[in-house]
């Protein structure tokens, strides 16, 4: 097949040709956003998900929905040793000063840009890697405390104000939340409940793994309360065949039933394996319709692709100990499993493996479904430990 014309795209947060079975979600958010702009209640909303589901893409899409809607909309990414303050402010500069050339939101966005300016410079003393142009003087008195969970408060009561001057809302989209320290997270939940509270057009999208739920709820009891927390997982059989299927059949060529079942059974239905295994099947066929033995061909490739980048990038992230703990995990299956049974195939004690395990939790190579279970965050990564680390020798 001509691979200028493959039509997948296997890369990080790359927009796949059809995103499959994600519309419901994409309309409830367009309605939180929708209500939100009007000044009715509207839940902001953390996806959570294993890596490879799509979150990242899915975001993006609607952010794109509300943008082409009419609302004001900022992205970020979290990666790990940044602070939220040095994230959130030139962001939210770059909506103020879009705001302002709105006539009716003018000096309500002036304002926000000297909340902005007084926020800045008194948290950059604390979070040394706020880097940000000002537009404006401070405005004594005006989110300039030094205490972030205070002056954040202050901050977004203006960018709300600003966007509903302008007959907006402010939707903020964060990607890898669960990178942001705790006590962050909690002045960023404080600031959310108080523009709810106020009916102020505020709200956020953010996406994470599983674990950030964790986290949220650790940052403030009342989290759950205040966000819904969709879960991103992997696409139902008939999404899936569409995922590949459609792409296929838009350049006028085919798939056999039993190919495109073979797609189905090792990808497990995860988006990211989806568009991998679509492509290197693509590649592999040398000719429509493609079959079986085109996608038995395509998988060894996939899976050594796969290897050197969406895997091995993870792992070598990691500690000898910490590999030696995912070694362990792999040994027992897919699971969740008991930390014991992994404490028991490691050959140390529970206790002693506490700080590797908290480690892998925070570097998002593990999390915790229920206390004492621990599972991949990544889909099968048991079956690459196995690949990488073969044998018995890492006992």
């Amino acid at each position: 097949m001509d691979p200028i014309r493959d039509p997948f795209a296997p890369g990080a947060g790359t927009p796949p040709p059809e995103l499959a079975g994600r519309d419901a979600l994409r309309e409830t958010l367009r309605i939180s956003l929708e209500r939100a702009r009007i000044g009715r209640p509207a839940k902001s909303a953390m996806l959570v998900g294993l890596r490879g589901v799509g979150k990242t893409v899915l975001l993006d899409r609607i952010r794109k929905d509300a943008e082409e809607a009419g609302i004001h909309t900022v992205r970020l990414e979290a990666p790990e040793g940044r602070s939220l303050p040095a994230l959130l402010a030139p962001a939210l500069r770059s909506a103020l000063l879009r705001l302002s050339n709105i006539e009716n939101a003018k000096d309500a966005a002036i304002r926000g840009l000297r909340a902005l300016a007084g926020f800045a410079k008194k948290l950059k003393v604390t979070f040394n890697d706020i880097e940000i142009g000002f537009d404006y003087e401070p405005e004594a008195g005006l989110a300039d405390n030094g205490d972030l969970e205070h002056d954040l408060q202050a901050l977004f009561q203006e960018l709300g104000i600003a966007a509903k001057s302008a007959g907006t809302a402010l939707a903020i989209f964060i990607d890898e939340l669960q990178y942001v320290e705790e006590d962050q997270l909690a002045a960023l939940i404080t600031a959310l409940h108080r523009t709810e509270q106020q009916q102020l057009p505020v709200v956020l999208v953010g996406a994470g793994l599983p674990q950030l739920r964790m986290f949220l709820g650790n940052a403030k009891s009342y989290a759950e309360r205040l966000f819904d927390f969709p879960e991103i997982g992997p696409l139902r059989d008939n999404d899936a065949r569409l995922a590949i299927e459609k792409p296929i059949n838009d350049e006028n060529e085919e798939i056999a039933d039993e190919a495109l079942k073979r797609i189905l059974q090792v990808t497990k239905g995860y988006p990211y394996f989806l568009q991998a295994w679509g492509s290197k099947t693509w590649l592999a066929a040398g000719e429509s319709p493609i079959d079986v033995d085109d996608v038995d061909r395509a998988s060894a490739v996939a899976v050594a692709t796969l290897d050197e980048s969406f895997f091995l990038v993870r792992f070598d992230r990691c500690t000898p100990k910490e590999k030696k703990y995912l070694r362990a995990m792999a040994e027992l299956g897919a699971g969740p499993h008991r930390s014991g049974d992994i404490a028991t195939c490691f050959q140390e004690e529970v206790t002693s493996l506490g700080p590797t395990r908290s480690s892998l939790i925070k570097k998002g190579m593990v999390w915790s479904p229920s206390h004492g279970d621990t599972a991949f965050t990544v889909p099968m990564f048991d079956e690459f430990m196995k690949r990488i680390m073969p044998g018995n020798a890492w006992k």
